[in-house]
């Protein structure tokens, strides 16, 4: 077949002489190119006018682009036109992985900005202890100290001598005419002795049984003492005459002093032992009256 028999079709330019020719047209700048291919619609494109508005027209005009959701995400929310396209091309919901900015990790109990970097020569203070923590360690202390200061003035007593305070064994009991007839007990508590007086004499008994020791009571209804250990029994002048006891109770030494009361003294005692002389008759062992 001849050329001739299929001409070529005219070019657009010499269909329409009157068309510019493409030289003269703008290149469309790296901007329109890439909101060309995110959707947006510029203000400069001849195409606008001829395309209907949109929702998304609406939106990019109002500033803000809505993205496509993908398949299987949730819908995402509208972003401003001027976001940058790496901002907006990140996932946020649904099966698209998600990315998070990594962070330094900061020391317990020291400010951020000191956990960054410390410079040279700053002085970093710690946190200061709770009050908690301060009452257990005052708690602690104080234990500690007060058994340190026990044991300590224990092992002072261990050195210094044990000793048992007693009533002095040398006393004054008043004056003779301070005794009636009969036994007197005032100072069995305090000295452990009894004063008797008759028709002739005033003597001081030693109230200790002579069995084995016990303190005997003195019964004025039955006008004799009697030790409630074993059963000892003595008449009013200390004299037994029943149960175990093998011998009377002993009498201390009775003096008068310039003043003219009577002085006992317990660490002069006058015995009647058995088998041998009475003491009680000797000079000290009674006081005439």
């Amino acid at each position: 077949m001849d050329q001739k028999d299929n001409p070529t079709p005219p070019t657009e330019a010499a269909a329409d002489p009157a068309r510019k020719p493409d030289a003269a047209e703008p290149r469309p700048s790296m901007q329109e190119l890439l909101s060309a291919a995110r959707g947006e619609v510029g203000k400069h494109d001849p195409a606008a006018a001829k395309t209907p508005v949109t929702p998304a027209a609406r939106e990019a005009s109002a500033g803000t682009t809505a993205e496509p959701v993908p398949e299987g995400d949730a819908p995402r929310k509208s972003v401003p036109a001027s976001t940058p396209a790496a901002v907006r091309a990140a996932p946020t919901t649904g099966a698209a992985k998600t990315t998070s900015t990594p962070t330094g990790a900061v020391a317990k109990g020291v400010a951020q900005g000191v956990a960054a970097k410390t410079p040279a020569g700053t002085v970093v203070e710690s946190t200061p202890d709770a009050p908690v923590n301060k009452m257990r360690r005052r708690v602690v202390w104080a234990a500690i100290i007060g058994f340190m200061g026990t044991w300590f003035v224990m092992f002072q007593r261990f050195f210094l001598p044990r000793s048992i305070t007693e009533p002095s064994s040398i006393f004054r009991i008043g004056f003779p005419g301070d005794y009636a007839f009969g036994v007197d007990t005032k100072w069995q508590p305090q000295y452990r002795v009894w004063v008797v007086r008759n028709s002739e004499r005033l003597f001081v008994i030693n109230a200790v049984c002579t069995h084995l020791g016990c303190t005997p009571d003195w019964k004025s209804s039955e006008n004799k003492f009697k030790c409630p250990c074993h059963g000892s029994g003595y008449d009013s002048e200390g004299v037994n005459f029943e149960g175990p006891a093998p011998r009377p109770m002993d009498r201390a030494q009775v003096t008068l002093d310039a003043e003219g009361q009577i002085v006992v003294n317990k660490d002069r005692l006058f015995k009647w032992e058995k088998g041998r002389e009475s003491q009680f008759d000797e000079e000290g062992a009674y006081l005439r009256v």
